[in-house]
């Protein structure tokens, strides 16, 4: 056994000190001196364990099931954390809370032995406590469990951001947030959760879609694989990457962008149909749909190509739609959005030609640039075509398309790990879903000619060298193992965080990832 000799310091002083420093807010010193007096009467104030018979919302249903309204209910064991506390003196009610639900509970002294009348009376809102008794219905209607043992399982030693409490004419519950600042929100995800229960069910509904998405996939015969997050060398997609250094191997390694050159290579190892739902990470600016790191589902399939993959996309995103949602008819920044197939479909240039009235195929660079310049872009002038075309998109077409759109055959030097369109070699088999303004989708008929690849990868090397930071680099195993044979394969990648936030009506990719990347900020 050891003992702390050397009290920690926060701030300069004892980490008991601390809390009762005048600096500190009241609520804080308060509850500090109620955790003295808790060890005072002999209560742990972190408990080991503790074993419920039911959850919140399986204890309200127990009830249901099993007692009428003028008859004792069922004996429960139940814990979560103190949401409402209306003290009474000699009796008090409360409200409990865990990811099911919340629960009425009921405090009598007289049900109560003295150490659990004593610790009563030092709860604070956000402990965490356990309670056993008999549930009955009060004389307003609501479930409660009567309290008869009483376990504290965490004292709470900073008091939750609560706001007012709302319970609407159908009971639905309905916490405003006491959070005055919305960043403060996504860096404190944890009291966020606490005491934001649509957010919890925002990240709730993140994992029934996951979930929805590899049913899917492994029902129709794909394998769910790993690959690797540090490489040697970084593919598969436009954008800087991370830069570690590995000491023992005295390399240099990169975190993947994409996982698209590991998944091929599996195809080529005769592993038919493999997906891999990843973290990819992008040394990339942050806005409303980017994040640096960032979650993607990522599928190949033999034998099939662009085709395929359009149908494949539009099943992928209208099952976790239904599943999530019950239908396809969902609501997104005060649209209504229909899922419903089949999805329109469009090809690239038709789609400029449409939203920015002109022939952006037959036009030349400079023609490009000065539409581009008509946006104010200021750095049209270091643009180059491929990148003029992408910005004319951005900035003239996607805006425009709120219901799912297939957007088709994009030009070939926007796509080097594409396939050559079939009777058109300027053009890529490779299309992108565009929902409500925002790309969801990237697919291609995936480029299985090693020469043609090499060819693609040279030049991508000759774009870096001239400056394009965003260039992929020649991966010459990557080339190797198309020489061994990369059969006629459908590629895709969907944006998970995206999709999330398409079917949770949520306007910023940080509403969505529980952990956002954030500036710097000083620990208060």
């Amino acid at each position: 056994m050891t003992t702390r000799e050397t009290p920690g310091l926060r701030d300069g002083l004892p980490i008991r000190e601390w809390y009762t420093a005048e600096e500190r807010p009241k609520p804080v010193r308060d509850r500090f001196l109620k955790l003295e007096k808790l060890l005072e009467l002999g209560v742990a104030p972190y408990a080991y364990a503790f074993d419920p018979s039911h959850d919140l919302a399986s204890a309200l249903a127990l009830y249901d099931a099993e007692a009428r309204d003028d008859e004792a209910g069922p004996r429960v064991r139940v814990a979560g954390r103190l949401e409402s506390l209306r003290d009474m003196g000699k009796s008090a009610f409360a409200h409990l809370g865990d990811r099911s639900g919340r629960l009425q509970v009921y405090f009598r002294n007289n049900d109560l032995d003295d150490t659990a009348r004593e610790l009563r009376k030092l709860l604070d809102l956000g402990d965490w406590i356990g309670v056993e008794g008999e549930m009955f219905r009060t004389r307003t209607g609501e479930v409660t469990v009567r309290v008869e043992g009483l376990t504290l399982l965490a004292k709470s030693m900073r008091p939750l951001p609560l706001g007012k409490t709302e319970i609407t004419p159908e009971g639905d519950t309905i916490v405003h947030s006491g959070f005055a600042d919305v960043e403060s929100r996504y860096r404190q995800r944890y009291a966020d959760l606490a005491v934001n229960p649509d957010v919890r069910e925002v990240f709730v509904t993140r994992a029934r879609i996951v979930s929805t998405l590899r049913r899917k996939l492994d029902a129709e015969g794909y394998l769910e694989v790993e690959t690797p997050i540090l490489q040697p060398l970084y593919g598969g997609a436009f954008a800087r990457p991370f830069t570690t250094h590995h000491h023992t191997l005295d390399r240099t390694l990169y975190l993947r962008i994409a996982d698209e050159l590991y998944l091929k290579r599996l195809i080529v190892g005769q592993l038919d149909r493999v997906y891999e739902i990843s973290k990819n990470f992008r040394n990339e600016g942050i806005d409303r749909t980017h994040n640096p790191e960032f979650t993607m589902l990522e599928l190949y399939r033999a034998f099939a190509d662009y085709r395929t993959m359009m149908d494949t996309a539009e099943e992928l995103v209208t099952e976790a739609a239904t599943a999530v949602t019950g239908g396809l008819e969902i609501p997104y920044a005060g649209h209504t959005v229909d899922l419903s197939r089949p999805w329109r479909r469009i090809a690239f240039f038709d789609a400029i030609e449409n939203f920015a009235g002109f022939d952006a195929r037959s036009a030349d660079t400079e023609e490009l640039r000065s539409k581009v310049l008509a946006a104010g872009r200021s750095d049209a002038a270091d643009l180059g075509r491929t990148k003029l075309l992408d910005v004319i998109f951005s900035e003239w077409v996607e805006p425009e398309l709120m219901n799912p759109t297939i957007v088709f055959d994009y030009p070939i030097e926007m796509s080097p790990l594409a396939k050559p369109k079939r009777g058109d070699e300027e053009l890529a088999e490779r299309f992108e879903v565009i929902v409500a303004g925002t790309e969801l989708v990237n697919a291609f008929s995936e480029l299985n000619d090693p020469i043609d690849q090499w060819e693609r990868f040279s030049e991508q090397t000759s774009a870096r060298a001239a400056g394009d930071e965003e260039a992929q680099g020649l991966d010459e195993d990557y080339v190797r193992a198309l020489e061994y044979g990369l059969p006629p394969t459908g590629g895709l990648g969907l944006g998970i965080d995206r999709l999330v936030m398409l079917l949770t009506d949520r306007s910023t990719i940080r509403e969505v990832i529980l952990y956002p990347i954030l500036r710097d900020d000083e620990f208060a």
